[in-house]
């Protein structure tokens, strides 16, 4: 694992530069813009307490999205028949991280090679995918992809999906906060505290 997340933040510096005017002319646009990021990249206790961790993170929502049911609950969802990947809504101020940050963390806390499967946790509720907010999200997404499997990265090919965000249902109140209302419990020690 060390050695992607090595590799993700050198790629990580040719992609930046990449964007680095448009993520210029963003933050002298506005002092402060928030923005939202919704992805998908395993259970969402783990990525939730990954990311509430990021300076310029305002805030982070467990929930669901990407599938069929309207108002799914987790009991639903795991089911893996309604379509919904366990996902997370990121709000982030841009004048403090940037989309393609938020991008490098996502690509380096989990495998974006394995489909449908983060470690144990198997099925599509579990799958990789960046649910995109806005055209320009889209195109950075690709974007760092592309450059992703054009540096061979990863030794087998990234299989995250890039969709436009339908709608994003937020996860019973017992899902949110998780890791920090629960730091004792087995999962959040045996599972979560490696990643942070």
């Amino acid at each position: 694992m060390k050695k992607y997340i090595i590799a993700v933040l050198i790629v990580t510096f040719s992609i930046i530069s990449t964007f680095g005017q448009t993520i210029k002319l963003n933050k002298t646009k506005s002092m402060t813009t928030i923005e939202t990021a919704t992805f998908a990249n395993g259970c969402f206790w783990c990525t939730e307490a990954i990311f509430q961790l990021l300076n310029g993170v305002e805030s982070v929502v467990s929930g669901y999205t990407g599938g069929t049911l309207k108002n799914p609950t987790y009991n639903e969802i795991i089911t893996g028949r309604t379509g919904h990947a366990e996902a997370i809504e990121i709000k982030f101020d841009t004048s403090k991280i940037s989309f393609v940050e938020i991008l490098e963390v996502f690509f380096s806390t989990h495998d974006p090679t394995t489909l449908n499967r983060q470690g144990y946790d198997v099925g599509t509720q579990y799958r990789s995918a960046i649910f995109y907010n806005s055209e320009t999200q889209k195109k950075e997404a690709e974007e760092f992809i592309k450059v992703l499997s054009e540096a061979k990265v990863f030794e087998n090919p990234i299989v995250t999906e890039v969709t436009k965000l339908d709608v994003f249902y937020k996860a019973e109140n017992y899902h949110q906060n998780y890791y920090n209302n629960n730091k004792t419990q087995g999962y959040c020690v045996a599972v979560i505290n490696p990643k942070l």
